[in-house]
């Protein structure tokens, strides 16, 4: 194992816990910014900015952006 993946075994639960919060977090804004608001359609449009988001990191990573970072 490399030491990279035993890092990231190790950083794992916490990268989780940090993703889930940030997504807690922006529904709690939409909740309070938007009256009535539908919290299925909340969570899939902070989703889809969210997953746009790691996308394009990816694409950054594929790149070589982060290669000497």
């Amino acid at each position: 194992m490399t030491p990279q993946e035993q890092e990231i075994e190790k950083m794992k639960s916490s990268i989780t816990t940090e993703l889930r919060l940030i997504f807690k977090a922006n529904m709690k804004i939409f909740d309070w910014d938007i009256p009535e608001n539908d919290d299925r359609k909340s969570a899939e449009l902070i989703i889809g900015t969210m997953q746009k988001a790691l996308d394009d990191l990816k694409t950054e990573v594929e790149a070589g952006k982060y290669n000497n970072y």
